[in-house]
């Protein structure tokens, strides 16, 4: 125990300790497990630099239920991080702790992030976090060539996603979705054109990709007007966007969430909360694995809801009326807000057009967030750290029935 505590912890004791050779087990008098348990709570960078130790402990560590119990590990504890996309340049991708912003401890610094193509310096947004994994996005606006790749920011791997080879018209609206299909344990992209400039006869054509195959496909359509909001939300093994219904003989201006299920590739609706006439603008966000929507009204407040039953629009509740945000809104984005977390206190983290806000509801209080060497934000997320490969190093092969 001694020696593994030694190797795992980095620290001087009072003995000199041997450097394991490429042959020698560092643990030999360890049971497996023990090894794999104490390991699979440790964060990525240590665990990158422990492949080099000997050849027992790179095996483990690049074994995919080592890489899947980790992920659970991390996924269940509070240490995430905070990746923010600067505007009005959309050419960079920071990141701070999220913990730090939430509870308000010393202010972080937003780090750079070395993400995919960055010296292309091109336009770049997040799609999705899910599962260890990172999706973006970038764009050339001259050309219109759009590229995807998925990323691991904690290891540095990333993938270039296969052209689509799918010409886009002039008054596009695209639909992003990224998330993991767990009865197939496979991540999938999914890309909606609707092309025409919406309406019932606009073309929708719906690509998805996946890891396992690193190839597109088509698959069936969906019936839906003007998106609010290109980003899908993940959740439940499913994609979720705000649309415009046009179901029907007649056009219906009802809003709606459209769904796709990852695994059955099928679409759902969902109606909206009864959230009255004077919101102009929506934004979906999940909260503590439910389903939310914030409202925006033209009287200077924002709603937040919950869909506290998955699926049943009865379920759905009002937790919250933030006032008096027309002062947090100002700056050169859009005045639309985003609602990111909640955390273990209660409090949630909302970006109001260039200002993150904490905001406690039980008493109606917000301060703001103190973040270091930063710009106002388009788009904000959360990913967890982990050794999940963007290359599909540690898929399992599904066996031939």
């Amino acid at each position: 125990m001694t020696i593994g505590s030694e190797i795992i912890g980095n620290k001087k004791t009072h003995h000199q300790t041997a450097i394991p050779t490429e042959d020698s087990q560092p643990s030999q008098h360890l049971p497996q497990e023990i090894i794999f348990d104490i390991l699979s709570r440790l964060p990525v960078k240590h665990l990158l630099r422990f492949r080099s130790v000997c050849r027992s402990w790179l095996s483990l560590i690049s074994n995919h239920q080592f890489v899947k119990s980790h992920l659970s590990i991390a996924s269940n504890t509070s240490d995430q991080r905070l990746v923010l996309n600067a505007y009005p340049s959309l050419t960079g991708l920071k990141s701070c702790s999220l913990d730090s912003v939430m509870e308000g401890k010393l202010p972080d610094n937003a780090v750079e992030f070395d993400y995919p193509s960055k010296e292309l310096n091109q336009f770049v947004y997040m799609v999705g976090s899910c599962g260890g994994l990172m999706c973006v996005a970038t764009y050339i606006w001259d050309t219109d060539q759009r590229t995807i790749y998925l990323w691991n920011p904690s290891t540095r791997k990333s993938k270039r996603l296969p052209d689509l080879g799918v010409r886009r018209g002039w008054n596009c609206h695209d639909l992003y979705g990224f998330g993991f299909d767990e009865s197939n344990d496979d991540y999938k992209v999914v890309l909606i054109f609707c092309n025409s400039g919406g309406g019932v006869s606009a073309e929708r054509k719906v690509m998805v990709y996946t890891l396992r195959t690193d190839s597109w496909r088509q698959i069936g359509g969906i019936s839906c007007d003007v998106p609010f909001g290109f980003i899908g939300k993940f959740l439940n093994g499913s994609i979720h966007w705000v649309v415009r219904d046009n179901s029907g003989s007649s056009y219906s201006s009802v809003n709606v969430i459209v769904s796709l299920d990852l695994e059955k590739e099928t679409y759902n609706e969902v109606l909206l909360p009864n959230y009255g006439a004077d919101v102009f603008h929506l934004e979906l966000c999940v909260l503590k694995g439910s389903l939310g929507v914030l409202c925006m009204c033209r009287k200077n407040y924002t709603d937040v809801w919950i869909m506290k039953e998955y699926g049943t629009v009865s379920s759905w509740t009002k937790l919250f009326t933030i006032q008096d945000v027309a002062e947090a809104q100002k700056g050169p984005i859009p005045r639309f807000a985003s609602i990111m977390c909640i955390s273990n206190n209660g409090k949630y983290l909302i970006l109001f057009g260039q200002k993150f806000s904490i905001y406690s509801p039980k008493n109606g209080t917000s301060r703001n967030s103190i973040i270091r060497n930063w710009d106002p934000y388009f788009q904000i997320c959360t990913y967890v750290e982990s050794l999940v490969s963007p290359n599909a190093d540690n898929v399992v092969p599904r066996q031939h029935q």
